[in-house]
């Protein structure tokens, strides 16, 4: 069996005998003299690169993409029979860890702090004696309220930190329970939890189902001095309509490592979006565990047994 490995990410699996594994520019189609693999991992590949290549591959029988998101894996068009694997799993912590940061960064007005540094003034209003919880705003992670909108591995991971820091936090998911340790609310009960929100963290996959599911009723749902925090993706969040509740005092502020196009046009009125922080989807891009899961998913699908992280097509 061959073994394609992207150039993108140091990858050393344990292979089983019979295995070779080869490495190609993940910048570029797979070489037609590597067309014959049976199998495929994925790591910052174009989607048009794929696209190139996936009805070219008379052989293949796996896609492991590295990503959590399956989205560009699954639009590049590759054969019903070709078994597709997610990341779901490898990012937990870096994106975890990004989330907190931005969140806090909120909290504390981290952003107006960098504006007056940039002015070589002393923000007086930002330090000194401050009341904890003042009338409008929120400014501590003690008794606030945060709502966690897509509460899968990442939301699990994030849940704990937050509530360890003095937070709230409930889920949202497709059904209503228990997850964790945690609440979870249902779907339909969204614009009631969002009511009663000081932080909103997003954590939605891209699907059609959640194309701008942050619109402009649910943003009018929210407190005025609520916070917005995206890690998930960008398709997610109506962007006019944030940079309308945003400049209108709608929420407080909010934090994008994702947007719907990126890299971010010149252009776009998200850049000058008052109180609005922006990373360039630095969240991830670190997958941790990598190795493991190439290997157990190889193994299993020479002894032919189910694959972790199967993607449902």
């Amino acid at each position: 069996m061959k073994l394609l490995l992207p150039d993108s990410v140091p990858l050393d699996p344990a292979l089983p005998e019979g295995v070779e594994a080869v490495r190609y520019d993940a910048a570029a189609p797979v070489p037609d003299e590597h067309l014959d693999a049976e199998a495929l991992v994925v790591w910052g590949n174009r989607p048009g690169d794929l696209r190139a290549v996936a009805g070219r591959m008379p052989g293949l029988r796996w896609v492991q993409t590295l990503a959590a998101g399956p989205d560009v894996v699954l639009g590049a068009g590759f054969p019903e029979d070709v078994v597709v694997t997610s990341g779901v799993g490898l990012h937990d912590r870096p994106v975890t860890e990004h989330a907190l940061a931005l969140v806090l960064a909120l909290l504390r007005r981290l952003p107006e702090a960098i504006a007056a540094q940039a002015g070589h003034r002393w923000a007086d209003e930002l330090g000194g004696l401050q009341p904890l919880h003042p009338d409008g705003r929120v400014t501590t992670l003690l008794g606030a309220r945060v709502l966690v909108w897509g509460f899968g591995n990442i939301g699990q991971h994030l849940a704990p930190l937050l509530q360890a820091l003095g937070a709230q936090v409930r889920g949202v998911g497709r059904s209503a329970g228990e997850r964790a340790g945690f609440p979870v609310v249902a779907q339909d009960e969204l614009e009631d939890e969002l009511r009663r929100t000081d932080v909103l963290v997003m954590i939605l996959p891209a699907t059609e189902a959640t194309t701008h599911a942050l619109d402009a009723a649910r943003l009018a749902a929210l407190p005025r001095h609520a916070l917005v925090v995206n890690v998930g993706r960008g398709t997610t969040v109506d962007e006019p309509a944030l940079v309308a509740a945003l400049t209108e005092g709608g929420i407080a502020g909010a934090a994008l490592d994702v947007t719907e196009v990126e890299p971010l046009p010149a252009d776009s009125p998200l850049w000058d979006a008052p109180n609005l922080l922006l990373t360039p989807h630095a969240a991830g891009g670190r997958p941790v565990g990598a190795d493991e899961l190439v290997g157990t998913n190889l193994e299993a699908l020479l002894a032919g047994r189910e694959l972790r992280n199967v993607v449902a097509r």
